[in-house]
Order: C-alpha cells, then sequence, then structure tokens
C-alpha cells in the first residue's frame, strides 16, 4: 500500500503506479446480495440454471458490482493521512470490456493521475485522479 502523509506528498506522487490489490472473489451469494440491493435481478445474473444456456456459459456479475469494487481496491492500494475526509466525486470513461464470470476473482490496479486544488468543487478544495482498472484471474 502507498501511503502519502499530505496532499502535497501525494500531489509529488502524480504517474505513480500504485500497484494491483489483493484478489477479490465475486461468488454468487455476493452477486445474488447485490441484485437484492440494487433490484437488478436479470437472469444472467442470479438464475445459474437459466444462465448456462445463455451467452455466457453461467451467471455473471452485474457491471456496477464490478465497478463498485473500487472502494475495496483503493483501500488496498493507498491511504492518505492527515486530510479530513475524501469523497467520490465521480467517474469519467467507465467501460464494462468482459463479463466477470461468478465465482471468478477480480483485482484492482491503479495509478495517480493528477492532483489538482480546486475552488468551486463541492466535494471539496482537493481532485484526486486515478486511473483504475479491474482486471480478472
Amino acid at each position: 500500500m502507498a501511503v502519502f502523509t499530505s496532499l502535497d506528498e501525494l500531489r509529488s506522487a502524480v504517474g505513480t503506479d500504485l500497484g494491483a490489490s489483493d484478489w477479490v472473489t465475486v461468488s454468487q451469494n455476493r452477486i445474488d446480495t447485490f441484485a437484492d440491493c440494487t433490484e437488478d435481478r436479470q437472469w444472467i445474473h442470479i438464475d445459474p440454471v437459466r444462465a448456462a444456456d445463455g451467452p455466457f456459459g453461467g451467471p455473471i456479475a452485474h457491471g456496477y458490482l464490478t465497478l463498485s469494487l473500487l472502494s475495496r481496491f483503493f483501500d488496498d492500494l493507498i491511504r492518505v493521512e492527515n486530510v479530513t475526509a475524501a469523497v467520490n466525486y465521480g467517474l469519467d470513461r467507465v467501460r464494462f470490456p468482459s463479463p466477470v464470470p461468478g465465482g471468478s476473482r477480480v483485482r484492482g490496479h491503479a495509478r495517480v493521475a493528477s492532483v489538482e486544488p480546486r475552488t468551486s468543487c463541492a466535494a471539496g478544495p482537493w481532485f484526486v485522479s486515478g486511473c483504475p482498472r479491474i482486471r480478472p484471474s
């Protein structure tokens, strides 16, 4: 894990590769729980019998479930000390290039893309961007 003691230290790390997070298993139970939370109960995710005859040969994780694991991955990859809070401001250019089959493992990989002061950002005075990728095993 990369630990930065200040935003200035983080700013000096722009371009730094943060490496890869630990692996996380995307179990059928995790998929089913996500479906219940989001009310997205499409058969391709929650019906293993029907999904076995579908286009992917079994159930796949919701794209947004995979995306939501970014928080977990960042906890493995980076910590910035001496800040009051970190707020998710948003995402740009999100794509789901391949399905994540139920039972598979994924991990995150990221680099520090930019650290910029903001004067009109509701999320806070600093904007930190990264280039995360989620990769299956």
